[in-house]
């Protein structure tokens, strides 16, 4: 069974980070795939939130400049999540 839970963006962050620091060179292919999947499908959740937070500012825009700009924004960073995912 498959459960989601919350981790708080500062420790995911971190977590991200530390997986960029560490050299897998030396381990075997087996372990260099799943490392790449575990850090690939987190770079993915990074840009989903990204992703969330850019359509909330179009919620929130206070104008119609304000709102165009951040519909940009979103687009960008959807047409980015498609490219990378």
């Amino acid at each position: 069974m498959e459960k989601n839970v919350l981790i708080p963006l500062p420790l995911l962050l971190r977590i991200i980070e530390l997986l960029e620091y560490w050299d897998i060179s030396e381990y075997n292919r087996a372990i260099r795939e799943e490392y790449d999947d575990v850090q690939q499908s987190l770079a993915v959740k990074m840009q989903k939130l990204e992703l969330r937070d850019a359509y909330a500012k179009i919620i929130a825009a206070d104008n119609e400049d304000s709102r165009h700009d951040a519909r940009i924004d979103y687009l960008w960073k959807k047409s980015r999540l498609r490219a990378d995912g």
